[in-house]
């Protein structure tokens, strides 16, 4: 074969064979400068180092050589995974750096370094402009920017060499051990929050965090106990403003809550358009009256009382509707 792969310090037996009789056929070592003549194969153990051997014939004064054997392959003897100058949580959307160290692997232009966070490849390295043969180390450096989805995340690096059709189907690897980040969240984000009016109010203070937040509550009544739950759920809480702090290590931000005092029943303002209706039937029936009075009389009288009546009643009904959603908006804000 023009080429054969082979791991350091494994044996290898190959073969050399003339198509017609010749005088010497053998193994030659370029490094060495040795030959190996009257010999049909020959058995290369112990290979510490690359190294060519070529086959040739010797004939009627004619050498000869045919091919070219080159053994080269060294599988890392591990393959690591550290943060670069950084110890301890990161923090959302700051800079980190991850190194992958490879140890003693040859020939570096075969390998292609992997990273991956869980089972998802996010980067590739390739050393194929490198020309070394002997066993070397090398590194590649992975720049990320966590966020707080990637609480937890796992980061390995693989080291694969690529050795084509010479070599085995599935290219022999090194794995590093995992890598978790925590991540912890720099800014506070509450959720949705709402306030019922009537027996029971809710003061919903609840926030998103890494470390999870504490809470503390500043109430009106110094009396008044608030406790440090994120959510307060009372029927007894004295009108004012109420004031929640949800803190971490990395900050804290404040939601205000205001508790307005119930009022017995519900005024019901005077609808926008009562006025109105009262002007247009006024001048209407004025009107009519005088153009239709001799046509019409009763009926028409009594068809126009009708109209004013159900006009009234779905003014009132509409404006107490709008007062309604008015005072529940008020309340939300």
């Amino acid at each position: 074969p023009s080429r054969v792969v082979v791991g350091f310090g494994e044996a290898v037996s190959v073969s050399c064979e003339a198509t017609r009789p010749v005088r010497v056929l053998g193994w030659e070592s370029a490094s060495r400068n040795s030959l190996c003549s009257g010999k049909w194969t020959a058995l290369l153990t112990g290979l510490r180092n690359p190294f060519v051997m070529e086959c040739f014939t010797l004939h009627q004064g004619n050498v000869r050589r045919n091919s070219t054997l080159y053994c080269t392959v060294k599988i890392p003897d591990s393959v690591s995974i550290r943060p670069v100058d950084h110890t301890g949580p990161m923090v959302e959307a700051k800079k980190y750096q991850l190194l992958c160290e490879v140890q003693n692997i040859a020939p570096v232009q075969y390998l292609t370094l992997k990273w991956y966070r869980g089972d998802a490849m996010v980067h590739n390295h390739s050393f194929s402009d490198l020309t070394s043969s002997s066993p070397v180390q090398v590194s590649s450096i992975l720049e990320i920017f966590p966020s707080r989805a990637e609480n937890g995340a796992s980061y390995r690096c693989v080291a694969e060499l690529e050795l084509g059709p010479e070599g085995p189907q599935q290219p022999p690897s090194v794995t590093s051990d995992s890598l978790n980040v925590s991540v912890q969240c720099e800014s506070l984000h509450f959720g949705s929050y709402f306030l019922i009016s009537g027996a029971e109010i809710v003061l919903n203070c609840t926030a998103l965090g890494h470390p999870s937040p504490v809470y503390s509550w500043q109430s009106p009544s110094p009396m008044q106990l608030t406790g440090d739950e994120a959510i307060l759920i009372s029927s007894t809480l004295v009108p004012g403003a109420y004031i929640c702090t949800a803190s971490n290590s990395l900050g804290k931000k404040t939601k205000n809550f205001t508790v307005k005092a119930k009022t017995k029943g519900m005024e019901k303002p005077k609808p926008a358009c009562l006025f109105t209706a009262q002007l247009f039937f006024i001048v209407h029936i004025f009107v009519l009256k005088l153009i239709c009075q001799k046509c019409f009389g009763l009926f028409l009288s009594l068809v126009i009382y009708l109209c004013y009546f159900c006009l009234v009643h779905i003014c009132q009904h509409f404006s107490a509707v709008v007062a309604n959603y008015v005072t529940l908006y008020s309340h939300r804000k």
